[in-house]
């Protein structure tokens, strides 16, 4: 999935005419910190509802007052990931996008990205999850495919984490299998750690809404 694929129909962009007070309300609106300028087709940069209170004049157009904007965007044509870093490292609210010779295209907004990313990760589907921790050198993707589909199951998505100055890893596997007594006993047995497993549709939920949290405080909505 690429940046062009994700980008909001609904969220508008500034012009150097409008006022600070137009941009508060929209942000209100679609309860964002960021807004575009854009004028005509070129994009002059990210000014954040902080930008415009400093101003102490919102009732001025924004082209009344200088300046220094974040100019961070994506192409239309990188790839979903790649819009996530650079969410994960300005704290953005919605990401620029242009196309191939500058052009202002749209924005990505934090929530269709987390939309997104549930979809990608199979969230949505039924089955159960379960948790793997281990040492960096033990990983190893086959064996543990190997031993998921022994058990004639599927993996629906994986992901792994790595707490903060720890030399262990958290690898998450969601499987289309709510039947997870034979698979925990398997990983058990070739020496895994589980550190936990969920199956009922109310444990991975609350298991969703702690990581749901955590990527949000990792984001700094």
């Amino acid at each position: 999935m690429v940046a062009n694929d994700l980008i909001s129909e609904i969220i508008p962009a500034l012009k150097t005419s409008d006022t600070g007070q137009t941009a508060l309300n929209w942000m209100e609106i679609f309860r964002i910190s960021h807004l575009p300028i854009v004028n005509n087709q070129d994009f002059l940069g990210l000014i954040s509802d902080t930008d415009i209170y400093d101003m102490n004049q919102p009732e001025e157009p924004i082209g009344n007052h200088e300046l220094t904007l974040l100019k961070p965007f994506v192409t239309d044509s990188q790839h979903l990931f790649e819009v996530i870093g650079l969410v994960a490292q300005l704290k953005l609210t919605v990401v620029p996008v242009l196309d191939n010779h500058g052009y202002y295209k749209g924005v990505i907004t934090t929530n269709d990205l987390v939309r997104h990313i549930a979809g990608i990760s199979s969230m949505d589907q039924p089955g159960g999850i379960i948790v793997l921790e281990m040492t960096d050198r033990d990983y190893s993707l086959s064996q543990i495919a190997q031993i998921v589909e022994s058990n004639n199951v599927k993996v629906l998505s994986m992901y792994i984490t790595s707490p903060k100055e720890s030399t262990r890893l958290e690898v998450t596997i969601k499987v289309n299998t709510t039947d997870m007594l034979a698979l925990v006993r398997t990983f058990e047995r070739y020496n895994y750690d589980v550190k936990t497993w969920v199956t009922s549709n109310d444990s991975i939920d609350r298991f969703y809404s702690e990581r749901f949290d955590l990527l949000m405080k990792y984001l700094n909505m």
